[in-house]
């Protein structure tokens, strides 16, 4: 019976009986061993009648079998696994060890988990309780938090008992119990009357903890005499209680209990081993009587964590490696991975045969995408082997699973051991930089990895990784001299994909620079285009993209925008935000701003959950530019001020680029030409010290904007003629463009048109309406002030129609300002209730013809939250429909 905890109890009553209602929640009870965690996981189970109960507890023995605790969850659900997507249903199913097969990335277990779990409970609501969840194996962990994040509109509670909020859930931390609780607690445990000093001292030594309370409410007698003045050791006091109540067995019984503690729950399991050691099984009963196990089902299960660790941690060093070989003997081939891990324990010394077997299991492991599970089957396996050069190559090993696995610091720590000797190591350490680290080092890791290989493919590819970290730092010296080296190698190349990575790496260069390299990245993406070559590469996806991106036209890409559909749909989810980044960035620079929107906003959530924080800093810097351009002010200061502090920690310049940018478009926007002025000369100065002469990035049209409003018009000439070299000098239509605009606005009367349509003829050639509308607005408003208020108007209103169709509300207000002082009466378009990006998101993909399941896989939710979301369209919309949701969206 539960002692005191009504708040706690309430709070859990609360989330019950809201999944009954079809409301998801979550809760994580965290605390100290024996504060009452699992007690007030029972009360929920006593609350969840009626409920499909789903439960599962960790175990020491097992956390090093990939996904076990996962199957444990799941198991009575797993009739239902048709239902759900196939590359799910397949990814779990391999998870799971009940299909042949590899699951690509470890967050589609997590995906599938969400989704057979949204499917259980369609018929009846479910409760999914998990005790001890710190002990689980990591990648059932990471699967299980991976689907409570998204339980939202699900008639499902997912309650889990932990020592620390590990994974990251919503948690309930609990502290130990009140001095009346106490009392009531030590009262109901001890034989005799307990005076209230005792209960005082027993409460204030035990900060409350029951599981402390009940041990040492059993002496209590003893402890009435004992010095006011002296402390109750309690932790030393409680281990050392459940050593001496295992002591007090007989030798068979206790002997029996040792082996129980090694073998795990499997009853026969703990039989088998117990026959080789020559121990009587039946012996465990006195354990049981002495109500340290509990033996039911076939199972063997310790009335308490702490109690199997201290029974253990009593046994000697040899007799505990003698009984861990009797249990590898008994699990044998038929289950390799515990036969290895038990083997391992039971090894003293190097031991080639114990480290393959563990090589065998990292490598089941690797293919389950149980990669935590994989890291230290591989570490352990290094320990093991007495050849130099085989250690260091399994520390390898060790690391790139701990990297898959999202555990960094552990993967740096596996390749500082092994020095940097390995090529190998260098690569991993490249890629890890890229991503979490520093990409000044990535890039050093990568160029260096590459002058290193004797292959000239893997050159030119870790060449093209190199150039990818210049990017984003900005590095145009570096990436020029990367180029040459590229440049050098690709006559000697064999495959298609090196070349086409190594042109399109070397084009990227040359662009940053303005040293042409558009030939270049044109032929890249008509090669890469041409075939699947990066389709099994998840980590140079992103290449697709950079080629329209870089060529900004309207021809160019089209075919890798489509590759990169299909992949984005096939892409697991560790690899998603670097791929949706570029993707967003690229809707962003065509008329696609509501999905641009709702792709940066899908970027950013996976960004934060897989820590990737160079694509977290592009996503917030890319969003901030385009909540520039859409007048929305708190929103993009604050996107800046988050996406600034990450950048100037990681040498993230490009990042700083945008951002000051978005700062800038925005103060232009909003009609104030000073604080324009001031960031775009900011973001002037700061191209200038890394060099980076791309036309593209350069702030001039808008430059020239803000001093044209400021009445300094000299100036404005100079920065417009300047820029019209830059962009001949590169000769692509969107430079162009913009740069006959500058010079169109400061242009004499009789040469307005000149410039202006020379501009429209460029923005014909590019997806950018945001900017053949400034460009319209820009000519609209020169012709207004020309006295050609007729020839004006056209342009305005086209200019006015964009805007509103983009919803840049700013610049629409600008457009309407212009063609009301020609004298044209205007009608403004009623802006529609704004709708969050994961709302637009959900629209966008239903409009386009999918089912709300099909939905709800794409976006790793489930499809009640995917009908809770559209349930909010339609109330903000007030539609009805789909195809009047169609008609709606802007």
């Amino acid at each position: 019976m539960l002692m005191g905890r009504e708040s706690e109890r309430r709070q859990i009553e609360r989330l019950v009986a809201g999944a009954r209602l079809g409301h998801g929640g979550v809760l994580a009870i965290t605390g100290d061993p024996g504060v009452g965690k699992t007690a007030l996981l029972h009360h929920a189970a006593e609350c969840a009648t009626g409920m499909n109960v789903l439960r599962a507890a960790g175990s020491e023995p097992e956390r090093e079998i990939p996904f076990g605790a996962l199957h444990q969850v799941l198991r009575p659900a797993l009739d239902r696994l048709d239902e759900i997507p196939a590359p799910q249903a397949q990814a779990l199913s391999v998870a799971l060890a009940l299909r042949p097969g590899t699951t690509g990335d470890r967050f589609a277990v997590g995906a599938a988990t969400l989704s057979l779990l949204c499917r259980f409970a369609e018929n009846r609501p479910v409760a999914v309780l998990l005790d001890d969840l710190h002990l689980f194996d990591r990648p059932s962990a990471d699967a299980l938090a991976f689907a409570a994040r998204r339980l939202v509109a699900d008639p499902i509670v997912l309650l889990a008992t932990s020592r620390s909020p590990d994974p990251p859930l919503p948690t309930l931390p609990l502290a130990g119990l009140d001095l009346a609780a106490a009392g009531e607690l030590v009262a109901s445990r001890s034989d005799v009357a307990v005076s209230h000093e005792l209960v005082a001292r027993l409460h204030k030594a035990t900060a409350g903890n029951p599981l402390a309370l009940i041990e040492l409410a059993a002496g209590a007698q003893r402890l009435e005499h004992a010095s006011p003045e002296a402390p109750l050791p309690v932790s030393a006091a409680l281990a050392h209680e459940f050593a001496e109540q295992a002591r007090s067995l007989t030798e068979a019984g206790r002997a029996a209990l040792i082996v129980a503690s090694v073998a795990g729950h499997d009853l026969r399991v703990v039989a088998g081993a117990c026959r080789l050691l020559g121990v009587d099984v039946d012996a465990l009963t006195e354990a049981e009587n002495a109500t340290l196990v509990r033996i039911t089902d076939g199972r063997v299960e310790f009335r308490h964590p702490l109690i199997r660790a201290a029974v253990y941690g009593d046994a000697t060093p040899q007799r505990r490696r003698a009984i861990h070989r009797a249990v590898a003997e008994v699990f044998g081939p038929h289950d390799a991975d515990r036969h290895a891990w038990h083997l391992a324990e039971a090894t003293l010394g190097p031991d080639a045969h114990t480290a393959d077997l563990l090589v065998l299991a990292a490598q089941r492991a690797h293919e389950r995408s149980a990669h935590d599970v994989a890291a230290a089957a591989y570490e352990r396996a290094a320990r093991l082997s007495p050849d130099a050069g085989r250690h260091r190559a399994l520390c390898v090993a060790a690391a790139e699973s701990a990297w898959l696995a999202g555990t960094t610091q552990r993967a740096v720590a596996l390749l500082d051991e092994v020095g940097p000797a390995e090529q190998t190591a260098l690569e991993l350490r490249g890629a890890i930089a890229a991503r979490t680290g520093s990409l000044t080092e990535a890039r050093d890791l990568c160029r260096s990895a590459a002058h290193r290989s004797g292959d000239p493919d893997d050159s030119v590819v870790l060449l093209a990784d190199a150039v990818h970290a210049c990017f984003y730092l900005g590095d145009t010296t570096s990436g020029v001299e990367l180029a040459h080296d590229i440049e050098h190698l690709l006559g000697r190349v064999t495959t298609p994909r090196a070349r086409g990575l190594g042109l399109m790496a070397a084009g990227v260069a040359r662009i940053l620079a303005n040293l042409g390299g558009a030939d270049q990245v044109r032929s890249a993406a008509d090669l890469l285009a041409g075939s699947r070559l990066l389709h099994d590469d998840r980590r140079r996806l992103p290449w697709l993209m950079i080629g329209p991106l870089f060529l900004r036209d309207a021809s160019s890409g089209v075919e890798l925008r489509r590759i990169v559909g299909e992949a984005r749909a096939e892409a697991a989810v560790g690899t998603l935000p670097s791929l949706l980044f570029h993707v967003a960035r690229d809707e962003a620079t065509t008329n696609q701003w509501v999905r641009a929107e709702a792709t940066y906003d899908e970027a950013t959530r996976l960004a934060r959950e897989t820590g990737q924080e160079t694509d977290l800093a592009m996503c917030l810097a890319g969003l901030a530019w385009l909540r520039a351009r859409l007048g929305d002010e708190e929103q993009c200061r604050a996107l800046v001020a988050e996406a600034l502090p990450i950048c100037r920690a990681r040498d993230i310049h490009i990042g700083r680029v945008w951002s000051l940018f978005a700062l800038g478009e925005l103060e232009l926007g909003l009609g104030n030409a000073h604080r324009a002025l001031t960031r775009l000369e900011e973001l002037a100065g700061l191209l200038g010290e890394l060099r980076l002469t791309d036309p593209d990035l350069s702030p001039a049209p808008e430059l020239t904007d803000a001093l044209v409003r400021l009445g300094r018009r000299d100036e404005a000439h100079q920065v417009a003629r300047r820029f019209r070299a830059e962009a001949a000098a590169k000769g692509q239509p969107w430079a162009m463009g913009r740069a006959e605009r500058a010079i169109g606005v400061l242009s004499e009367n009789a040469s307005v048109d000149t410039h202006f349509e020379a501009a429209l003829r460029c923005h014909e050639r590019t997806l950018d309406d945001f900017e053949t509308a400034r460009t319209r607005l820009a000519y609209g408003a020169r012709l207004r002030r020309a006295r050609r208020r007729v020839d004006a108007r056209p342009h305005l209103h086209a200019a006015l129609e964009t805007f509103e169709n983009l919803r840049a509300a700013r610049w629409a207000d600008l457009a309407a300002v212009e063609l009301g002082a020609t004298g044209e009466t205007i009608k403004r378009r009623t802006p529609s209730e704004t709708l969050t990006p994961q709302e637009l998101q959900v629209s966008l993909l239903l409009v386009e013809g999918k089912t709300t399941r099909e939905v709800a896989a794409a976006l790793f939710l489930s499809p009640k939250t995917i009908e809770y979301h559209l349930r909010k369209v339609y109330t903000k919309l007030g539609i009805r429909s789909r195809a009047e949701l169609a008609a709606r969206l802007p």
